[in-house]
């Protein structure tokens, strides 16, 4: 009852938040007395500081025969820290109505903090400890351990979760972005808590970490609390290297032969990386195929026209050492062919033609329009100032942005789309499609 109401003040609070307009925001870059660097905005209005930070390697340090080290380890950062153990730290939490979170993806370790300013001094000396001092004791690893199994076991069943787990291994064989972020049945179970530790003390540095704070906060008194957290971290981390890698697979169609009413479908290719020239211009293409508004062509071609699914989307996705565009569906056993030869048609007519010019100019206005939603409460300006800074953006991109996406042309438009999709599929299908088999040379 007390973890419901702290949560249930802060989300109050982040209600009334007045987040400023985007045209309005004014980003400070600040320097904590240790040298630690961040990215500031200051927002009055309510007393609540949220905090959002990065550390480079995620999943990707995970050893192949223990794929889940890293999301175990998030998972059990607040299960004990210091000499407070699990009951404890998290009655404090509690009690202070704290929100700590972290997230494992591939190229990352995700945090985030959001706190009453009445209790950021506790907070970020919370933060500091599920940081620096993690217990990982026995009882703890065990209980969550046996909920990763518990809920890997469902995914082994799960249509959308095979689907998708075969697209990327298909993709990335013998590559670290090939696994699965939360390891499988037979690695989870060889996870040890000096694993953790291990992956904590060569992820866990100030050399890697990206900062982004939002709130009722001045400049001196961030950096002393970033210092509070942080600057006991190693100076410089330890991580395994990773290879560039390109997705592979494509032409090929893989059936995962499953009894469920539905069958799932997992598609995707060759993306853009963030740093691309072409990145804008290949976003606002991928939208107007199927970049997940009721707007898109496969939207529109799939459901609106033939009823075959209830959505059907794709998005662009950027990794450190990679980029693909994926998307899927859902559908009838009986129609999954059908589906996925308009998907596969519609995307060739993409690559051939290109968009029209009105599609152009109307996904040009959605997507400037729609980013305020992204910007709406503290805690998401601080992630997407933390993704702003990951992808090297600069810190007036978000002022940047409507331009970038007014300069891209029809031309530009056309260019990229050939260049995007231009280059065939890999199909994953979980199910029992009808009409449908494995095809394409492994």
């Amino acid at each position: 009852m007390t973890r419901f109401f702290a949560a249930a003040a802060l989300a109050g609070l982040a209600l009334l938040t007045g987040a400023p307009a985007a045209s309005a925001m004014q980003i400070e870059k600040i320097v904590s007395p240790s040298g630690i660097e961040a990215w500031l905005v200051r927002e009055h209005t309510v007393p609540l500081v949220a905090l959002n930070y990065a550390f480079h390697g995620g999943s990707t340090q995970d050893e192949a025969d223990k794929a889940g080290t890293a999301n175990l380890a998030a998972d059990l950062l607040d299960e004990g820290a210091g000499d407070l153990d699990g009951k404890t730290f998290h009655e404090r939490l509690e009690n202070h109505a704290i929100e700590l979170g972290f997230q494992v993806a591939r190229d990352y370790f995700h945090g985030s903090l959001r706190t009453l300013n009445e209790h950021r001094d506790e907070a970020f000396d919370m933060l500091r400890l599920a940081l620096s001092a993690p217990r990982f004791d026995a009882d703890a690893v065990e209980r969550v351990r046996g909920q990763m199994l518990a809920s890997l076991r469902r995914d082994s069943t799960n249509p959308n979760s095979l689907a998708s787990r075969r697209w990327w291994a298909t993709a990335f064989p013998d590559h670290p972005y090939g696994r699965e972020s939360r390891g499988t049945l037979e690695t989870v179970p060889r996870i040890t808590a000096d694993d953790m530790r291990d992956y904590v003390r060569r992820a866990f540095a100030r050399n890697g970490l990206t900062i982004s704070i939002v709130g009722d906060i001045d400049a001196k008194t961030a950096g002393a609390l970033i210092d509070r957290a942080f600057a006991g971290l190693p100076a410089k981390g330890d991580l395994k290297p990773v290879a560039n890698a390109s997705p592979r697979g494509m032409g090929r169609l893989i059936v995962i032969n499953l009894d469920v009413p539905q069958a799932v479908v997992t598609f995707g290719g060759q993306g853009l990386a963030r740093n691309d020239p072409d990145f804008m211009a290949g976003y606002i293409v991928n939208h107007i195929l199927g970049g997940g508004s009721f707007s898109s062509r496969l939207y529109r071609e799939v459901r609106e026209k033939r009823g075959l699914a209830y959505g059907v989307s794709d998005s662009l996705f950027w990794l450190r050492r990679a980029a693909v565009v994926i998307g899927g569906t859902a559908t009838r056993a009986d129609r999954t062919a059908d589906a996925l030869a308009i998907v596969e048609a519609e995307t060739k007519r993409m690559a051939a033609n290109g968009p029209t010019a009105d599609e152009l100019a109307a996904a040009k206005s959605y997507l400037k329009g729609a980013y305020a939603l992204s910007l709406d409460t503290s805690g998401k300006i601080a992630a997407q100032l933390t993704q702003i800074q990951i992808d090297n953006l600069g810190i007036d991109y978000i002022q940047r942005r409507g331009g970038l996406i007014d300069a891209v042309s029809i031309e530009d438009a056309k260019r990229v789309a050939k260049r995007l999709f231009g280059g065939g599929m890999l199909v994953t299908v979980a199910g029992r499609p009808k009409g449908l088999t494995s095809s394409g040379t492994e």
